[in-house]
């Protein structure tokens, strides 16, 4: 049986990876779709509701994007966000314009006033704060519809035609800063859409399984695992739905955190799965020997990778599948809709020419990342899978700066690991979306006992973010940075100093290099 659906229409906003979360989180299944959509695909798509995103442009501009025509005679609830509340208005006989004297010009916070008789606001208090981020305005509501919304500047916020089920807002429900903004969005869902909430991972996952079974057969599959989340789910997945048939191949290449490669080949025992560990670290610290510019490290890695599997490749024969871990924010972002379409792995940078398949198998191409998440763990993966931190595809190499050696290797696995360690100690893995030690090229003067030491400096580095786009760096407790920077001095051989990295993203990056 088919999901209900609902479909999102993209008109270049920013949040349209959020506004598809905020859906899912009400199990109910939802795709996000560009504005060019035409008329016979959305009839097609048939979705019980449509929601339009924001976007940067103005609506009465030349060449601003807009939807359909048609699309409002097709009898679909639809809720317009910023940008898409102004389409509303815009074509339904309104009049959107620029603000006028500072009128109706809102971004940030912003206390809102609600008329909880329109049904997106049933429920919900009648003031709350809004997050708004607009610089035009509805300055004619469209006849037939009422105002239902309105802030201490802007006398429009939200707007509502329940005759035909069409509903606008100013400001950004799908963001945290809108409170009650998720209750918003279900009761489009369940009290305008009519939506019965159908969609589960459980679901999902049963589905995908007989679909995997029927299309695979008796053939076999290859799939190149890295050992991070993605990879590792869509490698369960397949081996509860084929077995034996899958062939998976992790590459050690020296690079990995401490006890990685050993905690994948166990997250794997209760398969009956073909996985080949290749235990490369040799020959990739030779190619590395010497280099210190991080891309030239991506690329030597990368490249040979794809040597790795070319040998292994001549192993294994004939493969009649290649499974990809991809999940939807990269179809999302790539713009491809073409499962044909080969995604260049992190850790691969390619794959290699030789590999003759039949077809790319990517079944978690439509899930996000919290969904792939609770995927793994209702396929029986352990935690420390399912919720690994998200790692580089060239591993410890861009997080020991400058030239890598084995000896650095070690040094930053000991450091790396006690900060992970200490974290989840305190309990504060879920406070913060990435975190880990780098190994610097600088080395400071200590005092250890009652020598001199000259030894190297430990980074420490953690993130708190929605999207990676932007981060802001984790507050974490002076007593948890203290035990950590005690342990690390006094465990790590050839560490005398640890520092805490305070600066965001932008103007820095996530990692190092």
């Amino acid at each position: 049986m088919q999901n209900q659906k609902i479909l999102i229409l993209n008109f270049g906003g920013q949040y349209d990876q959020l506004i598809a979360r905020r859906v899912r989180e009400c199990n109910v299944y939802c795709e996000v779709k560009p504005y060019t959509m035409t008329l016979s695909e959305i009839q097609a798509f048939d979705p019980i509701g449509i929601i339009f995103t924001g976007g940067p442009d103005s609506v009465y501009k030349e060449n601003s994007y807009h939807p359909a025509e048609g699309i409002f005679e097709l009898g679909i609830p639809i809720l317009g966000i910023c940008y898409g509340c102004q389409l509303l208005a815009y074509h339904l006989g309104g009049m959107v314009t620029a603000a006028e004297n500072e009128n109706a010009r809102e971004y940030g916070k912003t206390l809102t006033f609600y008329d909880n008789s329109c049904l997106l606001f049933d429920g919900l208090d009648e003031e709350s704060i809004s997050w708004m981020s607009h610089g035009d305005y509805m300055k004619k509501v469209p006849d037939g519809f009422r105002l239902v919304a309105h802030s201490g500047k802007c006398p429009n916020v939200a707007i509502c035609d329940e005759n035909r089920k069409f509903y606008g807002v100013q400001f950004h429900p799908e963001v945290n800063h809108t409170e009650n903004g998720i209750s918003m969005i279900r009761n489009f869902l369940y009290k305008v859409c009519g939506a019965m909430g159908d969609w589960t991972i459980e679901g999902y996952m049963q589905r995908c399984i007989r679909e995997i079974r029927n299309k695979v057969g008796e053939e076999k599959v290859l799939l190149a695992l890295s050992g991070g989340v993605d990879s590792s789910v869509c490698a369960a997945l397949f081996a509860e739905a084929v077995g034996s048939q899958l062939t998976c191949v992790f590459v050690d290449h020296g690079l990995l955190r401490k006890d990685e490669g050993d905690e994948v080949e166990k997250a794997f025992e209760k398969w009956n799965i073909n996985l080949i560990r290749v235990n490369a670290e040799n020959r990739f610290l030779k190619k590395l020997e010497g280099v210190t510019e991080p891309e030239q490290k991506r690329k030597i890695i990368g490249e040979e990778f794809i040597r790795v599997f070319e040998e292994e490749g001549k192993k294994i024969g004939k493969t009649d599948y290649l499974a990809q871990g991809t999940i939807y924010p990269d179809v999302i972002e790539s713009g491809k809709e073409n499962a044909e379409t080969i995604k260049s792995h992190h850790n691969v940078g390619g794959l290699p020419d030789f590999v003759d398949f039949k077809e790319i198998i990517e079944p978690l191409r439509l899930l996000f990342k919290d969904e792939v998440r609770e995927l793994g763990r209702q396929l029986g993966l352990p935690e420390y899978m399912v919720m690994r931190q998200p790692f580089p595809g060239p591993g410890l190499a861009i997080r020991v700066i400058g030239e890598i050696t084995k000896d650095k290797l070690e040094i930053l696995r000991e450091a790396d690991f006690i900060f992970r360690e200490e974290i989840a100690k305190a309990g504060l893995e879920t406070q913060m979306n990435q975190y880990f030690a780098v190994l610097t090229n600088m080395k400071s003067v200590g005092v250890m006992g009652d020598g001199r030491t000259y030894d190297w400096a430990v980074a420490l580095r953690s993130v708190t973010t929605e999207d990676f786009m932007t981060a802001d760096w984790s507050r974490i407790p002076y007593e948890v940075l203290d035990k950590v920077s005690s342990r690390i001095v006094n465990e790590v051989p050839h560490v005398n100093r640890v520092l805490y990295d305070i600066t965001s993203k932008p103007p820095a990056t996530v990692e190092f290099e």
